[in-house]
């Protein structure tokens, strides 16, 4: 819960907005649970836009700390950054490891959800609870007709937090190959598109095309549906995770590129459907290829050729 009340202020919350006390708002929140729950607990409301975005119009409150504060380098983006980056991160956001956090991206698309998810896991790894999604994103606070701050950020008073990976949530590549190895039990689903599977096209930083070694294949922008392509749906979710065989007993490893597909399979997965034993791989498709190990799927001699030829990558 989002909501965890002083009980000082219990009664007089309860009074002004009672269904509010009792609601849960994570691991997504709707632009008015978010309203209600700023004006009791005050949670720490993350905006991962750039700055020039945020100025233009943020959530009243929110912080500002785009979204490549939690990316790798340009030749290994989905790589996890270091415990120290991250530590120096959250002090500067005053963010503790129990300070209630919703991360707010824009809300174009299915893609764009990736950078909230991505975030979000890596608050999570970092030991940062509780922790939320605004569904919808700043498209979706705007749409419901909510009050919208322009300028600078609020000063912040920096947080003492140290940071130390969890890896109840992550796949290191040593896993990753443990499992193609036979000597771990586990399912890789791969989150991007089938032609990136099929290896008829890739990703600009990756050694070669193709996908990990006995992977499965679920594209991460099926959980949306297509009425609302940037709002997560949880009954969909649901519904798609036991029409697929994502069982509660599975273990799976979430993958793409540069692990941002990855992150929204591994949020639909681990935090909506309930699955526990799921894993996020960072680096992905662009770490392990790079790295030089085992690749499936890849095209032959002149099927290269001619994706080369014809743009394919």
């Amino acid at each position: 819960m989002l909501m965890t009340l002083r009980a000082t202020c219990i009664a007089a919350a309860t009074a002004i907005v009672p269904a509010v006390a009792e609601a849960e708002l994570g691991p997504l929140v709707e632009p008015s649970d978010l309203r209600a729950a700023m004006t009791m607990t005050e949670p720490t409301v993350l905006d991962i836009r750039s700055a020039e975005t945020y100025r233009e119009g943020h959530v009243p409150g929110a912080l500002n700390a785009p979204y490549g504060l939690f990316r790798g380098p340009s030749d290994n983006p989905g790589q996890l950054v270091s415990e120290g980056h991250m530590t120096e991160v959250l002090r500067g956001l005053g963010i503790k490891t129990d300070t209630p956090v919703v991360v707010v991206h824009q809300g174009t698309d299915q893609t764009d959800f990736g950078a909230a998810a991505r975030v979000y896991w890596t608050l999570k790894t970092s030991g940062v609870s509780p922790l939320a999604i605004l569904n919808g994103g700043m498209n979706g606070w705007t749409e419901a007709g909510q009050e919208i701050a322009t300028g600078p950020a609020p000063e912040i008073t920096p947080s003492e937090i140290t940071v130390s990976y969890s890896d109840q949530w992550l796949a290191t590549r040593e896993d990753v190959k443990a499992i193609v190895d036979g000597e771990e039990n586990a399912q890789l689903v791969d989150a991007r598109p089938e032609a990136f599977w099929k290896g008829q096209t890739k990703h600009g930083a990756a050694a070669q095309p193709g996908t990990l070694p006995q992977s499965r294949y679920f594209t991460h922008d099926r959980w949306f549906g297509g009425d609302e392509p940037a709002r997560i749906k949880p009954e969909l979710i649901r519904q798609l995770a036991a029409e697929n065989g994502f069982g509660p007993d599975d273990s799976l490893v979430s993958f793409c590129n540069t692990g941002h597909w990855a992150a929204t399979n591994w949020f639909a997965l681990s935090e909506v459907a309930g699955i526990e034993d799921v894993r996020l791989y960072p680096e992905s498709v662009v770490g392990w290829s790079n790295a030089g190990y085992e690749m499936a799927n890849v095209p032959g001699l002149f099927e290269n050729l001619y994706n080369k030829i014809f743009g394919r990558y």
